[in-house]
């Protein structure tokens, strides 16, 4: 239990009792210099997500200011490279700031310890979308073993709150993706899980804007009959989802240049010879702005 209480405080809690600990061993605890060559991902950090406008930024950041904050390691066997266990990001940016050297501040740690520190440096850092965030508490328990109220003290966070989070694994890819590009929070999914039309539902939440509380009245309806409203609702939107998957790409790319040439989404449903050409406004302004350029 004092393992699990001393790893919550964090890295920099931790590299300094190490360094209280063992003042006069070989390892260098304080901030060194290393190729950047020399250090490689960590594998089992639980963040994946890397956006390419903030490692710019940050890249941009660095090559003004330098890198402030070590990239926090572990050595390998070979005795040359380092793995990251916090600071991926800021060994990406580096990198595109065409460092050569980064520093880096080294700890010793098992597979296990490394595991454990990058979630909770990030969960710290609140860097990690909630899948990301839910695949962290998921290897913790899974890899190393922990029970949830372990985990849940370990990362500072309540029972039911990792319970909840890592129940988001279950939900379809799909959705998962749409939490990841936080297109759909993690309230909204939490209520599809188990959902059998759950990536539909998903889809009405952004698509209409529902609220937590509006999505949960649709949930609600989860044994829907044929003439209920949600059952209908539910119908169509599926239907048009196997519309959008059957058209071709000549008619994709007929929507697409007309979509781009009104600045509104357009639908073509093509039937045979003929069909019908959808455009839909959201305003009279738009309404006007359709009519100008049609008349032109």
């Amino acid at each position: 239990m004092a393992d699990h209480s001393r790893l919550g405080r964090g890295l920099a809690s931790l590299m300094g009792e190490v360094a209280e600990e063992a003042p006069t061993t070989d390892t260098a605890r304080k901030p060194r210099k290393a190729s950047i060559e020399h250090l490689v991902a960590n594998p089992r950090n639980p963040r994946r997500t890397f956006t390419e406008a903030q490692l710019i930024e940050l890249a941009d950041s660095i090559k003004e200011r330098g890198i402030i904050q070590p990239i926090v390691v572990r050595q390998l066997p070979d005795n040359k490279t380092f793995e990251i266990i916090a600071g991926e990001r800021r060994w990406r940016a580096a990198q595109r700031a065409g460092l050569h050297e980064v520093p880096i501040a080294i700890v010793d740690a098992t597979d296990v310890q490394s595991l454990e520190f990058a979630i909770i440096e990030n969960v710290q850092r609140a860097d990690l979308n909630p899948i990301e965030e839910a695949a962290g508490y998921a290897a913790l328990m899974e890899q190393c073993n922990h029970t949830q109220e372990q985990v849940a003290q370990i990362v500072g966070k309540s029972r039911p709150y990792i319970a909840n989070l890592v129940r988001l694994l279950k939900l379809p890819d799909a959705v998962k993706k749409l939490v990841r590009d936080e297109k759909l929070s993690a309230g909204h999914a939490r209520l599809l899980v188990g959902h059998v039309n759950a990536q539909i539902l998903a889809e009405m939440a952004i698509d209409e804007g529902y609220s937590v509380r509006q999505l949960e009245e649709w949930v609600r309806e989860d044994n829907a009959k044929p003439g209920d409203a949600t059952f209908d609702k539910l119908t169509k939107k599926s239907r048009a989802n196997d519309r959008a998957a059957a058209k071709d790409a000549d008619t994709r790319a007929v929507e697409k240049r007309l979509s781009d040439a009104l600045g509104l989404a357009v639908d073509i449903d093509h039937k045979g010879e003929g069909g019908t050409v959808t455009i839909k406004y959201g305003d009279l302004d738009q309404l006007d702005l359709v009519i100008r350029k049609l008349g032109e």
